[in-house]
């Protein structure tokens, strides 16, 4: 019979070991995210470079990444500001825009990702809803959309026409 000592031991052996292949993981996964990082910025200054020298500001956020304060050459979602209509989005964006303003029976209500899902004519499957979510993300951060709590979107007064 084994003792509880020896038991033990076997146990931090093993937890031991994942948090060493843990922690591998996250070293590479940083380093492929660092290099995105920089591939971005690059690609940034060098779209900049073909613009004439309008570089694209970065805005800090605290944690993470820079991201860009206006819409990049390219960008199927710029982010809103006044006089901006919704005709400047990519179809799928302006599709998703238009279901929460109203334009498929919503009423303007704020919807979460299954319903949007659903209201878009996609089957309401894990794969089509995140994919949904991930829109609706972008928008949010772009200031087309606003999540009022997680998961659950509407649009910005005054933003789904334009101005």
């Amino acid at each position: 019979m084994p003792s509880v000592m020896g038991l033990l031991e076997e146990h931090e052996r093993a937890a031991r070991q994942r948090v060493e292949a843990l922690q591998a993981e996250l070293r590479e996964a940083e380093a492929a995210w660092e290099r995105f990082v920089i591939a971005r910025e690059t690609v940034g200054l060098v779209l900049a470079e073909s613009r004439g020298g309008d570089e694209v500001p970065p805005v800090v956020v605290a944690g993470g990444p820079a991201r860009t304060a206006t819409a990049v050459p390219g960008s199927v979602v710029p982010v809103w500001r006044d006089g901006l209509d919704i005709g400047v989005l990519a179809p799928d964006y302006r599709r998703l825009v238009d279901v929460l303003a109203g334009g498929s029976g919503s009423g303007g209500e704020a919807m979460d990702c299954r319903q949007l899902a659903v209201a878009l004519g996609l089957e309401a499957v894990p794969a089509k809803v995140e994919g949904v979510r991930s829109k609706a993300k972008r928008l949010v951060a772009r200031g087309w959309l606003a999540e009022a709590r997680p998961g659950t979107f509407s649009v910005v007064a005054g933003r789904a026409g334009g101005s």
